[in-house]
This record gives C-alpha cells, structure tokens and sequence, in this order.
C-alpha cells in the first residue's frame, strides 16, 4: 500500500513562503502522477497542483498559477510544492496525492492515493 507523508506547513505571514514536502514509501511511486490538494474549513477540498511522473507536464489551479511550483525529486521518492506570495485565502489543510494512470486523474480530483495532510495558516 502506498503511503504519502507530507512536511513543511506552518504558520507565515501574508506575503511570505512555505515548501511541501510529500515523501512516498515506495520507488514505484517515482512512475505515478502526483499533486496537491488543499481544503479549508467549511469549503470542499480542492484541487492546487500536479505533475507527471517525468515532471514534463505541470498543472496549476488558476488561484495559484504564478505563485505555487509544484516539482518532484524521483531519486528521494518526494514530490514539493513551492508557495510564494502567500496570501490569507491559502490557509487551508495540503494534502498529497498520486495516481499510476497519470495526471489526469489528479487533476479531476481522483487520485488513488492520498496524504494525511499538512496544516498551512497565512496570517494577514
């Protein structure tokens, strides 16, 4: 079973930056699509980023495009997500993701594996 586990949130000020960390447990992971998700309170969880198993291919939701780089490291089976200019509304709980089909399935919002999630505040 795949296990995603992700690292970096914090607290930061508006304006500021954080990088995600997401590490798999397995190299076979190294072959999946992955990408992040993120979901504040009240709100439904939504999609951020994602990036092919070769990193050829990226993909941003528009609220982040310019500001989030998402990238991956296949030789430490992790995959980052690069946030600069963070702003009050990126407060939310980030949650990893892969899928072995490809981004696609990311970036619809169904990945086969998910991350326990890592808390991000933006104080204004």
């Amino acid at each position: 079973q795949v296990q995603l586990v992700e690292s970096g949130g914090g607290l930061v000020q508006a304006g500021g930056s954080l990088r995600l960390s997401c590490a798999a447990s397995e190299r076979t992971v190294n072959w999946y699509a992955m990408g992040w998700f993120r979901q504040a309170p009240g709100k439904e969880r939504e999609f951020v980023a994602a990036i092919s198993w070769s990193a050829d291919n990226t993909y941003y939701a528009d609220s982040v495009k310019g500001r989030f780089t998402i990238s991956r490291d296949n030789a430490k089976n992790t995959v980052y997500l690069q946030m600069n200019s963070l702003k009050a509304e990126d407060t939310a709980g980030y949650y990893c993701a892969a899928d072995p089909i490809g981004p696609r399935a990311i970036v619809g919002g169904r990945p086969s594996y998910w991350g326990q999630g890592t808390q991000v505040t933006v104080s204004s």
